[in-house]
């Protein structure tokens, strides 16, 4: 998500390996052209290890709930 609350990409598969965890953000980051500054995952491990990778300077928050929005229609 990205700092308005919009989705940005989602991934979904079987295994959840660093190889492709590190694919998904080079993936991703090429579609947004800019580093985030913060980067919200659930705490599968592959995602901490991609991001120390490619990521360095983005602050990790790993939450089973902080990526989960509401929508309220009125």
């Amino acid at each position: 998500m990205d700092q308005e609350g919009n989705t940005l990409d989602v991934l979904l598969q079987w295994r959840r390996s660093k190889k492709a965890a590190v694919r998904f953000f080079r993936k991703l980051l090429k579609r947004l052209h800019y580093v985030p500054r913060v980067m919200v995952t659930d705490k599968c491990p592959s995602y901490g290890a991609a991001r120390k990778e490619l990521l360095r300077s983005v602050e990790h928050r790993q939450s089973r709930y902080l990526n989960n929005r509401v929508e309220m229609s009125h």
